[in-house]
């Protein structure tokens, strides 16, 4: 026998205002959607009406272009470039499809999934004091960008400068070719018959390597924790120690600034002095006095 839901269960009505809000909204809607698209259009009768002429206009304008491109396009160095361009994709397809299938490609990827799965919580890790590194950098570059232009120009005359021993040295390497081939044929000759015996060794030298760094694994890891603690129990003469040296360079700053200001000084009234003496002026003898700090 089915139950009869009571009164409570039952979902209550809408009332006559939000039947009348829901109706409002729904109107107001589909107002905004019947205006927008009668402005799309009276766009498009207005830019493509033939009375006013924009209709016609557009349609030239858009012929004429089509026109320019296939003519463009159809023209020798056109096609020459989509030839040129086409080779060297099937280019760079046929080189690398056989190295990505190649078997030596298959520990080159096994490197790269392990060498990404390694880094990446390392570079989660150090990703807070990359990103301070990098905005410290930043700064330190615009503190010295006046000297950039210095430094550009330094780099411009000693790459000019070089330029002719690279030409030389082009040329006599171009005229020493067979030379040069001679020499490579007699390394190669020499190296290829050592190669295995290389490959032994290393093998061996690997073998004792892993077998040393075994043994000091743990000697290090005592030594790492010795280390550790030893400095967490010096911890408070470092820290006094630093305390030391900052207080000492906060007072030893007026002195520098005062020695270095006074320097300066004395090199700008040199450099008037020699000015004078090298350059002396047509009217008469050129007299500098140096200004002493004490205002004498």
């Amino acid at each position: 026998m089915a139950t009869i839901p009571s009164l409570t269960s039952l979902p209550s009505l809408p009332s006559r205002e939000d039947v009348l809000r829901m109706a409002r909204s729904t109107t107001d809607i589909t107002g905004q959607l019947l205006d927008t698209a009668g402005n799309i259009t009276r766009i498009a009768v207005n830019t493509l009406d033939p009375r006013d002429g924009s209709g016609a206009e557009a349609l030239r304008v858009l012929r004429r272009t089509t026109a320019d491109l296939a003519e463009a396009s159809a023209s020798p160095q056109a096609q020459e470039a989509f030839y040129r361009i086409v080779d060297t994709l099937t280019r760079l397809g046929t080189t690398g499809a056989p190295l990505a299938v190649h078997p030596v490609s298959e520990p080159a990827q096994a490197l790269l999934t392990a060498l990404g799965d390694s880094l990446l919580p390392v570079l989660d890790a150090v990703e807070p004091a990359v990103e301070e590194v990098a905005e410290a950098l930043g700064e330190f570059v615009d503190a010295l960008s006046p000297l950039l232009p210095a430094a550009a120009g330094l780099t411009a005359g000693v790459l000019l400068a070089l330029t002719p021993l690279i030409r030389a040295a082009a040329e006599v390497l171009r005229d020493g070719t067979p030379e040069l081939r001679r020499i490579a044929d007699a390394l190669t000759s020499t190296v290829a018959p050592l190669m295995p015996l290389q490959v032994a060794l290393a093998e061996r030298a690997a073998a004792a390597g892993a077998g040393v760094v075994r043994a000091t694994l743990s000697p290090l890891a005592d030594l790492t924790e010795a280390a550790a603690a030893s400095t967490k129990a010096a911890r408070p003469v470092l820290i006094a120690g630093e305390e030391l040296l900052v207080a000492s360079l906060e007072q030893l700053q007026p002195l520098l600034m005062a020695t270095a200001s006074r320097t300066g000084r004395v090199a700008r009234a040199a450099a008037v002095r020699v000015s004078a003496a090298v350059s002396p002026r047509a009217d008469g003898p050129l007299v500098v006095a140096a200004v002493s700090p004490s205002g004498v």
